[in-house]
């Protein structure tokens, strides 16, 4: 059976006319013939979109029985059974009631598709679960119903329903989305012209990178080497030298000319070993660019030119940012440069900017990490020089300046012996000089043309020269060497120090270390692997690449790391030089990996001592607080039942008022000790509603007497998203800490306030306060400042109340009363919306 087809329509926000879009596609295919029904829409009681339903069929739901409610989500089964061509569900990243066939909607999405189900859906840009943080930072509102972006991304189609923040703020105003009391509080809140303008620009951003990755691989499949210039792409071409930085600012500016550049930046480093630029700078310019908010990227290439542009054309490039070559003016000899090939070779559709910097014509230097070995170019001048280089010069010799001296002959072949080994070493020189001694021979030593010597100081002269040619030879070819070598363990030493710095700091995680060695040796794949015994499988510890190999012997290259790990690469076979860097890194990754298990260790060995500690306070707690109130109902049911002594009924009234005392002490110390047994465990799980403050506070002040607060919670105050129970128990809890310590005939006052999207409640007390430097140990559990009585409570009311609050979302601390005692600020979030009265939905805004 083929799979069905999923089609989304994406909103910025809710209100956008996203279900209404949906409905609309449906009467569409509906005329068409298309058998087409709804699943699940959620209307939320907009008569537009209401009205939209009429004339297409409704599938039942499913009741679901939950805290002795009922609630209705969409029937899988039924819908399974009634196998439509398309069916409608609307609210993707829905989370189901406890009970249903899955967690979430987009599962039971799933199960549509691969039942060959056509699925029309419905999501909003803040519910992706990549961008839960960002959506945050703008709304300040937790999404807590998300959908991987994958499932998004899967997608056959993802229509955009887009709308102005002006337009639907205006929708709003009519009534069009919510109810005429909820208009202000949304308009000032979560509907702020700030927040939808950025909400909508995140939800455009996301579907020009779906575009751009549908036309990537429309490329692909079609094999277009040609540049569509559809966005601006800017490829920053890096040396690795200090003008890296300018270029990458300079490719930022250009980007930000046009709505929706990109800069990447991309390194070409050869395939013959270690990178021949300082880590520590290239390190510097990866950082740089990606606070720029563009992308690092590193290619293997020995043809510069060439690797540089394959990579611009395959990112679908338009313009490429290069620095004015900083090699002096004769090193133009050997060739016209990067810069100059690529402006030559990118072609009509590929732009080319030549940037100015301060380091231009200043020199490249000697490359650091190609060995002893000269570039190619540099060889081929070499042998350019020993071989044609003497030929040249006796036609020269013989047809311009004749007849100027044996030895001023020699001299002249000497230099070009001496140049032939200063631009490719030995081999060169050598031949340059069996070449020269030969001419030198043939045309100008008596009797020429003949390779007969007939003075004899001819012959010593000749036989000088080849000494002294090779000799000359010889030292600057070691001293070529000699330098290579030294530049390349000043690389290694650069690339060892960072690595080492980077590591002890701990600023070097399992997978950038990795990466770290992929670049660096230019390799396509790092494993990490281990085991724990010699005849366990191989696991990996951590991997970068396509394709990681999966044991040491699949790899091209294997570095042992003690008895049962191993660094493996795959890609090329490195050299012998190359493996005592790799060893380094090796070691470092071992490293990585010991400090990452010590530390899991060192947090479970502190969840284990916070445990041992709550355990021996819970004992503490059991051992005295819990037997005072358990001893108090123990005497005085003994004493009712007593047969020597005849009780009048005040004196039985008394009694069992101690003991229902005793009772509700007991059950208070009880239930705080629950609260804070959950709290530990991370069970507590809010269900966030639209709640009135004026009906929360009032509950919580049950458990004091009556006289003992004063309440000042306005009417006016804006609605909150919270738990209704959590927040009544930590004001509960509030209230009972600051009446206890309050002096006798003070009252406590409670009052709340609205402040930007927040409200406050204030509990204010008249006691004894505390210092500033005990306010947040307060809140710890099992603490109690000061002297107070050990039967009055396990220290855990304050904790709870912290608890509870900050898992409503809101905070709560302390502040000093002016003139005397302590004030409780519990801060909670304003409504940003209506949200449906049912559990398990969260604080997100609902379409």
């Amino acid at each position: 059976m083929a799979r069905g087809t999923l089609r989304i329509y994406l909103g910025a926000a809710p209100g956008v006319g996203k279900t209404y879009a949906m409905l609309s596609e449906a009467h569409r295919r509906v005329e068409r013939g298309t058998d087409c029904v709804v699943a699940f829409v959620e209307h939320h009681h907009r008569p537009r979109t209401e009205v939209m339903l009429h004339g297409l069929e409704q599938l039942p739901r499913r009741e679901i029985e939950y805290r002795g409610g009922t609630f209705t989500e969409m029937d899988v089964d039924a819908v399974l059974r009634r196998a439509p061509k398309v069916a409608l569900v609307d609210e993707l990243a829905h989370t189901n009631m406890p009970g249903s066939r899955n967690t979430k909607r987009w599962q039971d999405v799933e199960e549509l598709l691969a039942a060959g189900i056509d699925v029309i859906s419905t999501v909003n840009i803040q519910h992706l679960e990549s961008l839960g943080d960002v959506v945050e930072s703008i709304t300040g509102v937790r999404q807590r119903e998300t959908v991987p972006d994958e499932v998004v991304r899967r997608a056959d189609q993802i229509e955009l329903v887009d709308m102005s923040p002006q337009a639907l703020r205006r929708r709003m105003a009519h009534g069009n989305i919510y109810k005429p009391d909820k208009v202000d509080a949304a308009l000032s809140n979560y509907f702020r012209p700030g927040n939808l303008t950025a909400l909508r620009e995140l939800a455009l951003l996301w579907v020009a990178d779906r575009v751009d990755a549908h036309l990537t691989e429309y490329r692909s499949e079609h094999h277009v080497s040609a540049i569509w210039g559809s966005r601006e792409r800017i490829v920053v071409g890096l040396t690795g030298g200090p003008e890296g930085r300018t270029l990458i600012r300079r490719a930022a500016r250009l980007a930000e000319k046009g709505a929706g550049g990109e800069v990447m930046a991309v390194y070409i480093s050869r395939s013959d070993g270690l990178t021949a630029v300082s880590p520590k700078e290239l390190a510097l310019q990866r950082t740089l660019v990606e606070d720029l908010g563009g992308t690092f990227h590193q290619v293997v290439g020995d043809d510069i030119p060439a690797a540089l542009l394959d990579f611009a054309r395959g990112a679908n490039a338009t313009q490429i940012v290069l620095g004015v070559s900083r090699r002096r003016s004769w090193q133009y000899v050997f060739g016209p440069g990067v810069g100059a090939t690529v402006a030559r070779e990118s072609g009509p559709d590929l732009d080319v900017h030549l940037i100015t910097h301060a380091e231009v014509g200043k020199g490249r230097g000697l490359p650091v990490a190609r060995g002893a070995r000269l570039g190619r170019s540099r060889v081929i001048s070499g042998w350019l020089a020993g071989v044609l280089g003497p030929l040249l010069l006796t036609w020269l010799l013989k047809s311009v300046v004749p007849d100027i001296g044996l030895a001023n002959h020699m001299l002249l072949f000497l230099t070009l012996t001496v140049a032939a080994a200063l631009l490719g070493g030995l081999l060169p020189a050598l031949a340059s000089a069996v070449v020269g001694s030969t001419l030198l021979n043939w045309f100008f030593t008596p009797p020429v043309h003949t390779l007969t010597v007939a003075d004899p100081q001819n012959i010593v002269a000749i036989v000088v020269f080849v000494g002294v040619a090779v000799a000359v030879a010889s030292v600057v070819d070691l001293a070529a060497r000699r330098t290579h070598q030294a530049a390349r363990l000043r690389a290694e030493s650069e690339i060892l120090s960072f690595l080492a710095g980077n590591v002890l700091r701990g600023e070097t995680g399992l997978e950038d270390l990795l990466e770290r060695v992929r670049e660096t040796f230019g390799m396509e794949s790092v494993a990490l692997l281990e085991r724990a015994g010699e005849k366990d499988p191989w696991t990996c510890a951590g991997s970068v690449g396509p394709r990681p190999a999966t044991t040491p012997d699949a790899a091209d290259v294997d570095v042992p790391v003690g008895d049962h790990m191993a660094l493996s690469l795959c890609g090329r076979v490195l050299p012998a030089a190359d493996r005592r860097v790799l060893a380094a890194f090796a070691a470092q990754a071992a490293v990585v990996v010991d400090r990452r298990r010590l530390k899991g260790e060192a947090d479970r060995a502190k969840e284990l001592a916070e445990g041992n500690r709550i355990r021996t306070a819970l004992l503490a707690a059991v051992s005295h607080d819990l037997r005072t109130p358990l001893a108090g109902i123990k005497a005085a049911v003994t004493s009712l039942r007593s047969d020597d002594v005849e009780w009048s009924e005040e004196d039985q009234a008394e009694l069992l008022e101690a003991i229902e005392e005793g009772a509700d002490r007991l059950d208070h110390l009880v239930g705080n000790l629950l609260d804070m047994s959950r709290l530990q465990t991370g069970t507590v799980t809010p269900i966030i509603r639209e709640t009135d403050l004026d009906e929360v506070v009032p509950m919580a002040l049950g458990a004091v007497p009556e006289d003992s607060v004063d309440l000042d919670v306005p009417e006016s105050l804006p609605m909150v998203g919270v738990d209704r129970g959590l927040l009544e128990r930590s004001v509960a809890n509030i209230v009972e800490n600051a009446v206890k310590y309050s002096p006798p005939g003070e009252r406590v006052l409670v009052s709340a306030s609205a402040m930007a999207d927040r409200v406050e409640i204030r509990v204010v007390d008249r006691g004894p306060g505390v210092p500033d430097e005990v306010k947040d140990r307060i809140f710890e559990p099992f603490q109690r400042y000061g002297d107070a009585p050990r039967g009055d409570g396990v220290g855990l009311g304050l904790a709870v109340a912290r608890g509870f609050a900050e898992a409503i979302g809101g905070t709560l601390h302390a502040e000093d009363t002016p003139g005397g005692g302590l004030t409780m600020v519990l801060a909670v979030r304003t409504a940003p919306g209506r949200w449906r009265e049912r559990p398990d939905v969260s604080p997100a805004v609902t379409s």
